[in-house]
């Protein structure tokens, strides 16, 4: 419509308007709208401004008939809607994935697949082509939702390891075993002995990575009483620290697997009337914005979820492509505050 409201008669600009302004075949201008293959910087860049002069659209249902492409990808969270909300790791994945695909012109869908019957409803939804290929977070070993999606070839990337699936899956991780050595030896250097452990869930390779680099610094001196098991929940943090103060009262340092968790371990503490860090020093893993904004901020190790996130849809877009999967491990790193 013009600046008076009445429908414009001028005909919508096409391929071959943009190929004419940008002064390059249409083979070029449709290459460069799709991913840009084989296009110098300078034709790119032409078909860019020639795009932005005529006011091209692309039609997306004629590119997907032609490409038999969906323009979407499925960011698959393994867990309980409610951990959605809960946690903030699976919000700031999900941004950061999302913004990184837009850049493609790539719609991102989240699917919730932390029952039996929505693990069944998003494999029928995939299967039917609705999208490209899927952002897998959270998944959990034992679960035939990594067997059932690669059985049907759909382009998968893991965030984390994907446990029993190294070699068929691409996946980014963090290095969960290395960030956990370099809490707990901070912990020993600041002189506490007695350095307990939350671990997150074992079925998952963060909970298995972590509860590692743990006993690799303790060594012969790992002691099983100063273990108590968690969920990446603030209540499992809780419910474990108090576990810990009962099975092992002279604890004097805690490593919790997550921001979340040492959140409630630090309330647990608090009811308990242990001073945080002067009767028990405590450390987290994430470097949710949940660490900072705890009193005492909470020490912690940072998880590099943005870098995560660029990574996954870098394999992801490959794999669409017809690349063989991969495996990216980021590193961690030591972010000290109040609470050690």
């Amino acid at each position: 419509m013009d600046n008076d409201g009445v429908r414009s008669s001028r005909p919508r600009p096409t391929i071959d308007d943009v190929a004419a302004v940008a002064g390059v075949s249409r083979g070029t201008v449709s290459r460069a709208l799709n991913g840009g293959h084989n296009v110098s910087v300078s034709a790119a860049e032409a078909v860019r401004r020639a795009v932005a002069k005529t006011g091209y659209v692309a039609n997306q249902h004629a590119r997907s008939l032609r490409t038999q492409r969906s323009q979407s990808v499925a960011f698959i969270l393994s867990e309980p809607q409610e951990r959605l909300f809960e946690d903030p790791n699976f919000n700031v994945l999900l941004h950061f994935c999302a913004r990184a695909l837009a850049k493609h012109d790539i719609t991102l869908l989240l699917a919730l697949a932390g029952t039996d019957d929505d693990r069944k409803r998003v494999g029928r939804y995939l299967a039917a082509g609705h999208v490209d290929g899927a952002l897998l977070v959270s998944t959990h070993s034992g679960s035939p939702l990594l067997a059932d999606l690669r059985a049907r070839g759909l382009p998968l990337v893991a965030c984390g390891r994907p446990l029993g699936f190294e070699r068929d899956i691409a996946y980014v991780a963090a290095d969960d075993r290395d960030g956990a050595r370099q809490m707990v030896g901070y912990l020993r250097s600041i002189g506490r002995r007695r350095i307990g452990i939350i671990t997150g869930p074992l079925d998952t390779s963060g909970g298995v990575d972590r509860l590692a680099g743990y006993r690799d610094v303790l060594g012969s001196s790992f002691d099983g009483s100063l273990v108590a098991h968690g969920d990446y929940t603030r209540a499992a943090g809780a419910a474990a620290m108090a576990a810990l103060l009962a099975q092992a009262p002279d604890v004097d340092a805690v490593f919790a697997a997550s921001d979340l968790m040492a959140v409630g371990a630090l309330a647990a503490l608090r009811q308990a009337g242990r001073r945080v860090p002067q009767d028990v020093a405590l450390g987290g893993f994430d470097d949710s914005g949940i660490a900072g904004a705890s009193q005492p901020a909470i020490t912690t190790i940072r998880h590099p979820l943005e870098r995560i996130s660029a990574e996954m849809v870098r394999l992801l877009l490959a794999q669409i492509d017809g690349e063989p999967p991969s495996a990216v491990i980021l590193p961690t790193e030591l972010v000290i505050r109040e609470s050690a």
